[in-house]
């Protein structure tokens, strides 16, 4: 069935030493051995690289081409033109457009459908770094859950946004965790503002001025079960602008969640609403400005539109140009090539727990970074 349809495997190996692509073209493939006449495929790129994915849409072309049809949900208005014969936009769960022809019709038509207006992407202007905010030298730890980090070193200075880019379990959540606090290194070190991290706690690098938007909104972000304003405070809910003498401040934990969500437009019936029911924009918007009120030195984000509209997406990259402009260095862990180019002043590589090589924007390409993403480039 795999050679049937171009989706290539190895029988042999087992689930766990497949790459993600091949993880998916296996799920495909079970699909098709149990008869499937209809696939639906939801966001099937998000962690693919660039050569995978124009090995899933060789294969899906294949199956269409043999009678199978396939209903593609995508966020990502370049492949659903380059794939498919035919497009319906969905905006709050209502229909708003269909498309009879998408390879002729413009991405910014249909980002106009799914938004109800125009959608300009925001310009990433010069800008002039200032002193690292961030160093990791020699960064390594021991294989725990997921690709262990090797000799990590990178830099990300005052006003510059450094993007990660990486085929998922290549190391990015290791990164993520070590520069978060989360996770204590077993060899190198860092330092955040000049200052060396030495405890490797949540707390400590929160201390030293680092603000974090995680991967997992849902169970890492916020605690969803939760009023919006709690989950909102919950990192600095011992300081004294929420709580005094032991006791929390209600009033003030309030007034601060409804200026965030007048800012932020963060759609919800009020502060009290439970975290858990908002969108995921939503819960994007409200762990940005959490993070964003505190005025970090550095943010360290994973996967920062995975999920979202495009309208969404525009206001989180608008908030991350901005704060760039203030003089915060920004990391950006992704798998969307595209969205790394037009954010990112630089982007470095990673591949099985290395930084493969670092590329000013000006000089990367998606066809250049997928080669680096799955080993067969590297540069300095």
């Amino acid at each position: 069935i795999g050679r049937q349809h171009g989706l290539t495997l190895d029988p042999d190996l087992p689930v766990s030493a497949l790459s993600i692509g091949e993880q998916q073209r296996l799920e495909i493939v079970k699909a098709l051995f149990r008869g499937a006449r209809l696939l639906i495929l939801d966001e099937p790129t998000a962690v693919l690289a660039p050569t995978e994915v124009d090995g899933l849409f060789s294969a899906l072309r294949s199956m269409a081409a043999q009678g199978l049809g396939i209903i593609f949900i995508s966020h990502k208005l370049n492949e659903v033109r380059a794939l498919t014969h035919r497009c319906v936009v969905l905006r709050h769960g209502r229909v708003t457009g269909r498309v009879d022809t998408p390879a002729s019709t413009t991405s910014s038509e249909m980002a106009r459908l799914m938004c109800g207006h125009e959608i300009v992407p925001p310009a990433r202007g010069p800008s002039t770094p200032g002193a690292a905010v961030l160093t990791l030298d020699g960064i390594s730890t021991s294989r725990h859950s997921g690709m262990a980090l090797r000799h990590v070193s990178l830099f990300v200075r005052a006003g510059e946004i450094l993007g990660i880019a990486g085929v998922a379990g290549n190391g990015q959540r290791a990164l993520a965790e070590v520069i978060s606090g989360v996770r204590a290194p077993d060899a190198g070190r860092m330092t955040i503002a000049g200052k060396m991290v030495s405890r490797f706690s949540p707390r400590e690098v929160q201390a030293l001025g680092l603000g974090r938007i995680p991967e997992d909104r849902m169970t890492t972000g916020l605690v969803t079960n939760l009023p919006l304003a709690d989950s909102m405070v919950l990192p600095r809910i011992g300081t004294g602008a929420f709580s005094r003498n032991g006791l929390l401040r209600p009033d003030a934990i309030r007034t601060f969640a409804e200026a965030q969500i007048k800012a932020y437009d963060i759609r919800c019936p009020g502060p009290m609403t439970r975290a858990g029911v908002l969108s995921g924009g939503n819960l994007q918007k409200a762990l940005l400005a959490r993070e964003l009120a505190f005025d970090p030195k550095v943010l360290i984000v994973s996967q920062p539109t995975r999920g979202l509209d495009i309208g969404a997406a525009r206001f989180i990259h608008e908030k991350f140009l901005d704060m760039r402009g203030r003089g915060c260095g920004i990391i950006v862990l992704g798998e969307d090539l595209e969205e790394l180019l037009m954010l990112c002043d630089r982007i470095a590589v990673m591949y099985e727990g290395r930084i493969v090589g670092t590329l000013a924007s000006a000089d990367a390409t998606i066809a250049r970074l997928g080669l680096m993403m799955t080993g067969a480039e590297g540069t300095a």
